[in-house]
């Protein structure tokens, strides 16, 4: 391993002293338990992640504090954390009226709009399990997690609402769809804003146990259509605690994290993890745009920014006399997360903002931040970090043998902290491979050094992770085969300087087809419209043939291995 300069903080470097000041004591004692405290719960033992997220904030002074400024390129809107209360109220209100049960899954399907963050949480306080979707999803993407879900409802725009009407014939179990921005057209509609200024604002929140499902996410694998992950309320505790030993957020901190609510990170560090520790935040719907997004921190004086390195390195890409002519003297702490960060963002950061960022790696299946680096700590470009306080992480061999410093084998946790997937949804046998010899197998290939540090190597399936976004390749074959062009298809993820990963299409053509450039932009604009606006092949390959195993099955590793220029060894299982 090539060794660059750590970067260290002298105490000139804090603005305000970190929430966590030592990390070694921290963890020698930490114990979940002892951090229930930190959340609200009802007698039983009984909690509601919503409830800690927002309403037990509205009981002093803070009701009237600024819990979500959502801004666009035209307007901003304010909202307090008592406006929260009563709009997340509003919509729990609305959900039963129309026959919302606990268990029910109430999915969430909309640009970063001010509505998802409402509904999400008043779907919460009824018990019922919240579920979202990332705007860019095709209809393809849309049928399998409405499907395999059996989503009785669905809050979406006019505008989306068009892809699921595409397949909405196979969706037998939705029910009810609220539009945000329109009148019913159809049967099942509503008109979502006049059923909310109907409703009334108070709901007695339901008292859920720790280990009830709260909200789900499906998460792409290697074979198969994706999965749904389950998280319970308890999942908050730990969301929590990272909110505020990781991303370091202070009550009186605007913060900006620019994941959409889609993914998991939208989710935990955007409406759970960060409200619960009482922040303002800051929700851009707009465009990436670098002067945009140096105007946002100015105007706003945005103190914690949690973003993608794809983002950080289209920052870079746009040089560094842009930053200059914008104040960026709130910042105080930098971080991102999505895929691993190359050590030249750090030091642009540091030389830009006098900031590092900090990088921190985690799963959807983890619901929360396992192993970052931390504002007391000295950050080690290229690292991971190290784990949190309440979670052990070890490198292991292909047994389950831990293995000591240097060696580089698969990342794995103990399981048992609090946001740790409780379920893949009607999948038991897919969860059960998550786990060997009492460890959580990441599927991720990683090293410790000597100091405790952890190093990604790289994935150990076939997952792409390209622009932060996992993509599985399964659902992008199946996309591609699915074009009369097209009678096979495999897909890999090939690195790139800018989006880690881009996908890279190998296909063989159907007779009367011919491979060409105007071929290839009708097969990416097809998978955009079915499947997903940015799971589309960058590239593709037309071939006569696919490397297959003998029973008949793509071997996309030699397909990978031949785009890096590198021999494999076995190919014993290769047909000839």
């Amino acid at each position: 391993m090539k060794r660059l300069k750590i970067i260290k903080k002298p105490k000139s470097y804090f603005k305000t002293e970190p929430n966590m000041k030592d990390y070694d004591k921290t963890r020698r004692k930490f114990k979940y338990k002892d951090y229930y405290s930190e959340l609200d719960f009802f007698k039983g033992g009984k909690m509601n992640a919503a409830y800690n997220a927002i309403d037990r904030h509205t009981m002093d002074w803070r009701r009237n504090k600024l819990a979500l400024l959502w801004v666009d390129d035209t307007q901003e809107k304010k909202y307090t954390f008592r406006e929260m209360k009563n709009y997340s109220n509003r919509f729990a209100n609305v959900l039963k009226k129309y026959g919302a049960k606990k268990g029910d899954r109430v999915f969430h399907f909309l640009p970063r709009l001010p509505e998802i963050y409402m509904s999400f949480l008043g779907t919460l306080k009824t018990g019922a399990i919240a579920g979202t979707m990332f705007a860019a999803f095709g209809p393809e993407a849309i049928r399998d997690r409405l499907q395999d879900s059996g989503a009785k409802f669905l809050v979406t725009n006019r505008e989306l609402v068009k892809r699921v009407y595409k397949v909405k014939r196979q969706l037998p179990a939705l029910k009810h769809i609220f539009i945000v921005d329109d009148k019913p057209r159809k049967k099942g509609e509503i008109n979502y804003w006049e059923e909310m200024n109907a409703a009334s604002r108070k709901f007695k929140v339901a008292e859920m146990k720790k280990t009830d499902p709260a909200f789900m996410l499906y998460t792409s694998g290697t074979t198969g259509k994706p999965k749904g992950v389950i998280h319970s309320h308890l999942a908050i505790l730990h969301e929590h605690m990272t909110a505020k030993w990781v991303l370091d957020l202070h009550s009186e901190d605007m913060y900006w994290c620019t994941a959409d609510p889609g993914w998991v990170t939208g989710i935990a560090y955007e409406i759970l993890g960060s409200w619960s520790n009482k922040v303002t935040s800051l929700i851009y719907a707009g465009r990436f745009n670098p002067a945009k997004w140096y105007e946002i921190i100015e105007k706003y004086e945005v103190n914690i920014w949690y973003t993608a390195p794809t983002a950080v390195r289209m920052l870079m890409k746009s040089g560094s006399k842009l930053p200059k002519q914008y104040d960026l003297s709130s910042l105080r702490h930098m971080l991102s997360v999505g895929e691993p960060l190359n050590p030249e963002p750090l030091y642009w950061g540091l030389k830009v903002f006098g900031l590092p960022f900090h990088d921190n790696w985690w799963q959807t299946e983890t619901g929360g931040i396992l192993i970052s680096n931390y504002p007391s700590m000295p950050v080690k470009p290229g690292s991971m970090g190290k784990p949190f306080p309440g979670i052990n992480a070890v490198i292991i061999d292909d047994n389950g043998k831990v293995l000591g410093p240097g060696v580089e084998g698969n990342l794995a946790m103990k399981p048992g902290w609090p946001s740790m997937m409780k379920g893949i949804w009607k999948n038991k046998k897919k969860y059960n491979k998550y786990f060997l010899k009492g460890w959580y197998i990441s599927g991720d290939k990683a090293m410790r050094d000597k100091d405790g540090y952890f190093w990604f190597i790289g994935r150990s399936d076939d997952v792409i992770k390209t622009s932060g976004e996992r993509v599985g390749p399964f659902e992008v074959e199946s996309a591609l085969v699915a074009h009369p062009a097209i009678v096979e298809a495999a897909v890999i993820g090939k690195p790139d300087p800018l989006r880690g990963e881009i996908i890279k299409a190998f296909v063989t053509l159907s007779k009367g087809y011919k491979g060409s450039d105007a071929l290839k932009v009708k097969i990416q604009k097809y998978v955009k419209k079915h499947l997903a606006g940015h799971a589309y092949p960058r590239e593709i390959e037309f071939r006569a043939n696919l490397p297959k195993t003998q029973s008949g099955k793509i071997i996309r590793r030699f397909l990978k291995a031949e785009e890096m220029g590198v021999k494999l060894k076995d190919l014993s299982t290769m047909a000839k």
